[in-house]
């Protein structure tokens, strides 16, 4: 019987990451690194990068492993029917010490097209800031796409993107084709479609150890463009106790918040999807069929197998939580 599923946390080196993950979130890297941990993938489908259950009898499988034998019992029917094997959603924390890339992703039919893979759209969520932290969403003034690499040359890209000021609790959606990048400072939650393809854009003129900066990808970026001009990108919700509050819907993806000082019950039979709970802060216990009882704390998440249709949550004090499916 399928039961409540915890992961072993998959860190990823990278030049702008901070210090966060494994000093306040506790996560453990295979090997030392002089390079910074920047990513933390909590749970991932991705090929060379797939998630490994840490608890209960399945403990050692992976992620594809587990699909292969339970299909939609796991994901659930309209899942397994759309992607097989494949496992739709990255959920990743994110934290930053230095500026991210500007950067964009492809769309469905773009990344199809050139990389036989899913586009990437996405959402933030932002659990820490500094006071003067930043993101950049889309573009503030108008880009004729004929005089996008002239732009990029001429170094002037910054006048045209929208900088966003972010606080704890300040959530974006960033759809397929719009320009972004996080600023530093910023400890976040990232949730996407399965995809790990980048163009970047810019980095910020960027050198490694040896002198050398990271490859551009402005030809490919500027096909992937949506050019319009991006209205206010930055939301945020009152928090509201021990009710539901939907924060992201679109194609790929829900996602929802719930800050709990009392226990409630959840009840999925319509659903026909996985549910993903990631604790973003205090202590809760998931109770699946009243008997398989995970445990979550900051920044851990378990998966609700698709055939798990009733969950109570159980809060050991106030907890805030992100309830994610497809």
């Amino acid at each position: 019987m399928l039961y409540p599923l915890k992961f072993k946390p998959i860190l990823k080196e990278r030049i702008w990451g901070g210090t966060r993950l494994i000093d306040k979130y506790g996560k453990k890297p295979l090997s030392e690194s002089s390079v910074p941990f920047g990513e933390c993938w909590e749970l991932s489908g991705v090929q060379d990068s797939i998630s490994v259950v840490t608890n209960g009898f399945l403990a050692g499988n992976t992620l594809d492993e587990l699909i292969e034998v339970y299909m939609g019992d796991l994901v659930g029917d309209k899942v397994y029917q759309e992607f097989g094997l494949e496992f739709p959603l990255l959920i990743k924390l994110i934290d930053t010490a230095d500026y991210l890339s500007i950067q964009v992703h492809p769309d469905n039919e773009m990344a199809s097209q050139l990389h036989h893979a899913y586009g990437k759209s996405e959402m933030w969520y932002i659990l820490e800031s500094e006071k003067d932290s930043w993101i950049i969403t889309g573009f503030k003034k108008q880009i004729d796409k004929k005089n996008f690499s002239d732009i990029i040359s001429n170094g002037t890209l910054k006048q045209y993107l929208r900088f966003e000021n972010v606080s704890k609790d300040d959530y974006f959606f960033i759809p397929a084709g719009r320009v972004h990048a996080i600023g530093k400072g910023i400890m976040l939650i990232e949730i996407q479609q399965s995809s790990d393809i980048t163009y970047r854009i810019y980095d910020w003129d960027r050198v490694d150890e040896k002198g050398k900066s990271r490859e551009l990808h402005t030809n490919l970026a500027k096909d992937a463009i949506d050019f319009s001009i991006a209205s206010d990108t930055r939301m945020h919700k009152k928090i509201e106790l021990n009710t539901t509050q939907e924060l992201v819907s679109c194609p790929f993806f829900k996602t929802n918040r719930l800050v709990l000082s009392n226990k409630i019950e959840r009840d999925f039979n319509r659903l026909n999807s996985f549910i993903i709970y990631l604790c973003l802060e205090g202590d809760v216990e998931l109770i699946a069929n009243n008997k398989d009882i995970v445990n979550l704390t900051n920044g851990e998440l378990a998966l609700i197998p698709a055939v798990l249709e009733n969950v109570a949550l159980a809060p050991r004090k106030e907890a805030k939580l992100l309830e994610i499916y497809y």
